[in-house]
């Protein structure tokens, strides 16, 4: 029989893998990495900080995949947007980090449920916003969305895409390279604060992050032949049923 902490460590890296997988086909990684942190004993606030550690590499990789398309915006809004990202993030993460453990063991569900039904409905959302004719500003919208990431990473890509179509952009490529390039920035701040106020499980990150690394790697290569339909609905299915099990939890 496995000794528990083995066990513990096998979920972590088998969750870290998967979420490397789904993020490079579909995205939705963090409904894996941060219920499995829960379930070895994180307390929930810390989970979300490994979390965000956990999966932080993809968002680099991602944008320079798209550094031919971002190219096409000028340095000056590549810093405004850049700076509004590091600023709400920083503060979602400090948002995060005072808010008692048992009022965020509350509200995981709601955050969860809203995450999961993103990703379920973010296209059509998309597609409504695009004929909705009514743009928003850009780096308002864009900092709400921000101190979201910071706070609580999931569903993030898909509530970034979502603004910049209602601030007007067209350009999915380049829509996709600055969500990862955004992405990439609030969750690099906002873990820069969990790591100095010590909310980091270090080993526990930088395993599940080398497993979600292999696990981007080999998704790839999956996404070419898995249709991407059985991955979302894979996602939404986990994403409801973690949402059920952290509300009765709570």
């Amino acid at each position: 029989m496995l000794d528990w902490e083995i066990l513990q460590w096998i979920v972590l890296i088998v969750a870290g893998y998967l979420a490397g997988v789904l993020n490079s086909i579909a995205g939705g990684g963090s409904f894996l990495t941060f219920p499995a942190l829960v379930w070895a004993g994180v307390p929930p606030i810390m989970a979300n900080a490994t979390s965000a550690v956990a999966v932080l590499p993809g968002y680099l990789g991602g944008a320079l995949g798209f550094r031919q398309e971002l190219r096409q915006l000028t340095r000056r809004q590549h810093l405004q947007m850049s700076v509004v990202g590091l600023v709400g993030g920083l503060l979602g993460g400090a948002l995060l980090l005072v808010t008692p453990a048992e009022l965020f063991s509350q509200v995981v569900p709601v955050l969860l449920l809203l995450a999961t039904l993103m990703f379920a409905f973010g296209q059509t959302l998309l597609a409504r916003i695009r004929r909705s004719n009514q743009p928003v500003a850009l780096l308002p919208g864009l900092f709400v969305v921000a101190v979201y990431g910071g706070y609580f990473n999931g569903g993030l890509g898909i509530m970034l895409l979502a603004m910049f179509a209602a601030a007007g952009m067209t350009n999915m490529l380049l829509m996709n390279g600055l969500k990862n390039w955004i992405s990439f920035i609030i969750s690099l701040i906002s873990v820069l604060a969990f790591a100095v106020a010590g909310k980091v499980l270090w080993a526990e990150a930088l395993v599940m992050m080398l497993a979600a690394t292999l696990g981007g790697y080999q998704g790839a290569h999956l996404s070419r032949i898995l249709p991407a339909v059985w991955v979302k609905r894979f996602v939404v299915l986990v994403g409801l049923v973690m949402t059920l099990v952290f509300l009765l939890r709570s």
